[in-house]
């Protein structure tokens, strides 16, 4: 997510070099791809079994039956872990992770928290994350991983029996995968309208350098 204002220039600091290093560009889209397979297939096979009393609407669901759904959603799971491993290997091993995420503390993001509703928070160095956008990254971090845990159990059950009762159960594991994806469709929705607001961060993310605004 991006802040809505920038109200300083870039630093010389941001223009010196690439705010997104290519490794990094190639996942976000990798992964962004995933995401929407997964979502898209695991509404097509949430609507086979739902447990809430609601369906998804066809239209925007991706595999037509439960079983085209289904080799869409494992063809994207192999692909998001495979991606995901690779950015969180590359994350630690440039010392990404520990300079672009921390530190982070609540006094700080309540501090960008409140100055993102007064539309004050600037977004001046695109190389930095405000403390909401740190959280935000961090817990989609946190997110994915349960979402592949939760997954791993309705799709190997038998074989991860004790990750199986650390969710509660099989049944109690859907609802986890369902609650994960809800919260990555939800942070999709928010960045894509922080993207919309502030389109030259679209541009960073192509590119790699940051775009004038």
């Amino acid at each position: 997510m991006n802040s809505t204002t920038a109200t300083a220039p870039i630093s010389a600091t941001a223009e010196a070099g690439p705010v997104h290093p290519l490794w990094m560009r190639i996942s976000h889209w990798l992964n962004a791809l995933a995401v929407v397979i997964l979502v898209t297939s695991g509404w097509r096979i949430y609507d086979a079994a739902p447990f809430f009393p609601f369906n998804i609407p066809t239209v925007v669901t991706l595999g037509g039956w439960l079983g085209g759904a289904l080799q869409w959603h494992f063809a994207a799971m192999w692909l998001l872990v495979a991606n995901g491993l690779f950015y969180l290997f590359m994350n630690i091993a440039t010392g990404r992770l520990a300079a672009k995420f921390f530190p982070l503390t609540p006094a700080g993001v309540w501090r960008d928290a409140l100055a993102a509703l007064k539309g004050k928070l600037s977004h001046a160095d695109p190389h930095q994350y405000n403390n909401v956008q740190k959280l935000a990254y961090l817990f989609v971090m946190f997110d994915l991983i349960v979402i592949v845990l939760s997954g791993l159990v309705l799709w190997k059950s038998v074989q991860f029996p004790v990750l199986r009762e650390l969710m509660g159960g099989y049944e109690s594991a859907r609802r986890v995968h369902f609650f994960g994806m809800a919260a990555i469709v939800g942070f999709v929705v928010v960045h894509l309208v922080m993207v919309a607001l502030v389109p030259r961060t679209l541009l960073t993310m192509i590119r790699g350098r940051a775009a004038k605004a």
